[in-house]
């Protein structure tokens, strides 16, 4: 089992410095991922500029989009950036891609929220043709730079309708569970599976859970602050009452999501101090 950690970037207030600092020293770590999350109404980092600033003080860790919401972006622009992300960092990017359910952000992007999954559907092809070196049209020149890895970076798509369900299978190297309990994020994948052989794929998708963490003194009290600011509501309620807080907690969502056969768990931060990255370290290593 890997173990990923996010980036502090969604937390309001979090200053540039940080963003780098906890950069290097998850690189540092045991950690095979960093990791970023995605909104346009918030205060947060635009999570790819945020994982090609990580890109420049790295040098081994993975960046992963933990996810990005695609039909906030023109399918050529989202490729480029993407490509070049994937190019500058060495071919470390996995994009991990969704819908969104905010439908403000929506209507900040000037985008149709009820269509998105169609757009979305289009978009993923759009994606591998300009990835693959094809032109956009028949009047256009292909769209560049290459990106490091072959056909494109590593596709994970997250959602759990049908629809997304379909998506992995026709398009995507994996999975992704994001905020998801193990057992609602083992029945996902369960489906992700038959979606999979119905498609005639072969081998297995990847499959990458998620959760978020928080640790030290008033770890609740700090996190939850963050938590409910960010999602509000009963779900927000539900999160900041349910994340791991102690070494022992994050053992054990770690070996529960192992249970189910997750290949990485992503740990997202509630707590914007460099020194969370030294509590989880000890904790995985």
């Amino acid at each position: 089992m890997q173990v990923g950690i996010g980036l502090p970037g969604t937390i309001p207030g979090v200053p540039g410095s940080l963003i780098l600092d906890w950069a290097r020293r998850a690189d540092a770590g045991p950690f095979a991922t960093l990791a970023t999350l995605d909104r346009l109404v918030y205060p947060n980092y635009d999570a790819l500029i945020a994982l090609a600033a990580a890109a420049s003080v790295t040098q081994r860790i993975r960046l992963m989009t933990t996810v990005l919401l695609a039909p906030l972006h023109s399918a050529a622009l989202l490729a480029k950036q993407a490509a070049s992300l994937d190019a500058l960092s060495g071919g470390r990017l996995t994009l991990g891609l969704g819908i969104g359910s905010r439908e403000d952000d929506f209507r900040a992007a000037e985008q149709d929220f009820h269509t998105r999954g169609r757009r979305f559907e289009a978009q993923l092809a759009t994606l591998r043709r300009l990835w693959d070196g094809q032109p956009l049209t028949e009047s256009t020149r292909a769209i560049g730079p290459a990106p490091a890895q072959a056909g494109g970076p590593e596709l994970l798509i997250g959602g759990y309708s049908p629809p997304a369900i379909a998506r992995v299978a026709r398009w995507a190297a994996g999975y992704i569970a994001g905020g998801a309990s193990p057992p609602q994020a083992q029945q996902g994948y369960a489906q992700v599976e038959v979606a999979w052989q119905a498609a005639g794929r072969t081998g297995k998708p990847r499959f990458v859970c998620s959760s978020y963490f928080g640790l030290g003194d008033n770890a609740r009290e700090k996190g939850s602050e963050y938590i409910l600011n960010y999602y509000g509501g009963q779900y927000g309620q539900r999160i900041a009452s349910g994340f791991p807080t102690t070494p022992e907690a994050i053992k054990q969502t770690v070996e529960a999501f192992a249970a189910i056969g997750a290949e990485e768990v992503i740990l997202w931060p509630t707590i914007p101090e460099l020194d969370q990255v030294d509590r989880l370290a000890a904790i995985v290593n």
